[in-house]
């Protein structure tokens, strides 16, 4: 009998094989409370409060795989919070970066590039983050996805 490594990496690559990785790499993102701050969803579209989106700063939706941020008051961006890498849903935005916390890459807040490759290689080693079409109207941030 063959003994099998059951490493997090091995599961997720059978789970993703059998048609079902959205939800697991969907559940590696923050936990938490409901999220409280989406105003509504379509297939193509979803809102979320202006109040949520801290400027110089971002929030990511993990429900939606969806990252927004507002890189100077006012500019919002919205990019999908799936990590170019090996997929794993972005962990936090700070500091005008958005991290992946699975193999530490990093992506610009402005436009979804490579500032830090994953396991510490060089910039722009992986691809950027997908972008999407944020507007903003009163006190809510449209976002239509590709």
């Amino acid at each position: 009998m063959t003994e099998y490594d059951a490493s997090r990496r091995n599961v997720l690559y059978g789970v993703a094989a059998a048609g079902v990785a959205v939800p697991v790499l969907a559940a590696c993102g923050p936990a938490g409370e409901p999220d409280s701050s989406k105003v509504s969803t379509s297939k193509s579209w979803a809102t979320y409060k202006v109040s949520e989106i801290p400027v110089g700063g971002g929030k990511i939706f993990t429900d939606d795989q969806v990252v927004v941020t507002q890189p100077t008051a006012g500019v919002f961006k919205a990019f999908s919070a799936v990590c170019t890498h090996q997929g794993c849903i972005l962990s936090s935005v700070a500091s005008g970066r958005i991290d992946c916390g699975c193999h530490g890459s990093e992506f610009s807040i402005v436009d979804g590039h490579n500032v830090q490759g994953p396991n510490g290689t060089a910039a722009g080693s992986v691809r950027a983050l997908e972008a999407f079409k944020a507007t903003a109207t009163g006190d809510v941030v449209k976002v239509v996805h590709s």
